[in-house]
């Protein structure tokens, strides 16, 4: 078949490499003039079984409440009114009920993924610092301890390898972090890379392998007939003219991250994609203490929602802050220091004189599931809203959707 990919973010390439290996020929349609120019930019790394907990409980929406007026708290909302906000939050607490069964069936997901990830790397011999050292997450009071052992419960009981680690185990595991902890939990299985490298170098071999990238492109309308769809864009070259462009295709996947839920109106289809801003740091390691004194585990700090990644020898990724801000992204100083902060406190011996900051758009949906489905509209196919962990489950949502497809009919 003939299948149209609208966005070239994580889940759009791999969507591209799982329809190509099937033997269709692919478009991939882009806003930006390259692959993985927004949110698969610069995240926080890491490829996580272990962070699949959902985010839908009483206790999120307590700390929320809690750190609603503090500037530098993980979690930021800003008050003004917005429907689509605060209709997404009213669908939030709604799926409260299924977070264990939503927990449970992420898990599953990201390790199915990793099997397909590791495979496509292999295939396609992609260079993107990936790193099997495994993710640790540390935590520093009881409370916060046992609210996590409840949690990985269900990891455990979903199939993933995640234990409990003594303050002393935390320093074998990562000496290079500074600070007493109540305890953890380490995933050895878990990994991180170049989510940007990862997903531009995928790219790179779809259109070795005959896809087709139209770039700098707008979608201004889908419409599904007659057994095929048609697809309208204009070019960023002809923002004066406004020339109307247009493809034709069997089918089309809409894999647009936070865009997703405009084009999904356009088909008269509700996909409640709401953007969560997230920041991150890469810290240059450019001297030979920085690079020792850097942790070579990835990790994740409980109490400041903080994660990080090793990015080969000379960069140190952390990330964190999650922001109920529509669609800005705007880089706030008061939200990037925290993190450099952070970096000099429990790495003291680091330097952060070369840092380079970054804000992107999570594409969440209200119960933290990804969107694998058809349209109403016949031909017309969604991947996306996952969320914070797109890096994680990216490879085998592709391999979902790629089935939803070719098992469709279209009469």
């Amino acid at each position: 078949m003939n299948i149209g990919i609208i966005g070239s973010g994580v889940t759009g390439v791999t969507t591209a490499d799982a329809l190509l290996c099937r033997g269709h020929n692919v478009t991939i349609i882009e806003r930006q003039p390259y692959a993985a120019m927004e949110t698969s930019f610069a995240n926080g790394g890491q490829l996580s079984a272990s962070n699949a907990e959902v985010w839908n409980s009483w206790g999120t929406i307590a700390k929320g409440l809690k750190w609603m007026f503090k500037q530098d708290a993980p979690l930021l909302m800003n008050l003004r009114p917005s429907w689509h906000k605060y209709s997404w939050l009213a669908e939030f607490m709604a799926a409260i009920p299924q977070y264990r069964s939503n927990t449970a069936h992420t898990v599953k997901l990201a390790l199915e993924a990793r099997k397909h990830l590791f495979a496509i790397a292999e295939r396609e011999s992609l260079d993107f610092n990936l790193d099997k050292r495994g993710i640790l997450h540390f935590y520093h009071d009881a409370d916060s301890f046992k609210t996590a052992e409840r949690a990985n419960k269900i990891l455990n009981e979903s199939g993933l390898e995640r234990y409990a680690v003594t303050n002393e185990e935390i320093k074998q595991i990562e000496p290079s972090l500074h600070g007493k902890f109540f305890g953890g939990f380490y995933t050895p299985s878990d990994a991180t890379g170049d989510i940007h490298k990862f997903t531009f170098g995928l790219a790179q071999t779809c259109h070795r392998r005959g896809a087709l990238f139209v770039n700098q492109a707008s979608v201004s309308s889908i419409n599904a007939s007659k057994g095929s769809v048609q697809v309208s864009y204009t070019r960023s070259s002809d923002r004066h003219s406004q020339e109307s462009h247009q493809l034709e295709f069997d089918r089309v996947v809409i894999c647009a991250g936070t865009g997703s839920r405009q084009l999904a109106a356009l088909n008269r289809d509700r996909v409640n994609v709401y953007p969560v801003k997230g920041y991150s740091i890469t810290v240059h390691l450019d001297d030979e203490i920085s690079q020792q004194a850097g942790p070579k585990v990835s990790l994740l700090d409980d109490a400041a929602k903080i994660v990080t990644s090793r990015l080969g020898v000379d960069r140190f990724r952390v990330a964190g802050t999650a922001e109920f801000n529509g669609f800005n992204l705007d880089i706030r100083a008061d939200r990037i220091q925290p993190l450099i902060d952070w970096s000099r406190r429990l790495f003291p011996a680091m330097s952060t004189r070369r840092v380079v900051p970054w804000a992107g758009l999570r594409p969440m949906m209200p119960d933290m599931m990804p969107t694998v489905r058809e349209s109403r509209a016949p031909g017309i196919f969604y991947n996306t809203g996952h969320g914070h962990l797109g890096w994680t489950l990216s490879a085998v949502t592709a391999q979902m959707v790629a089935d939803a497809i070719d098992t469709s009919n279209i009469t």
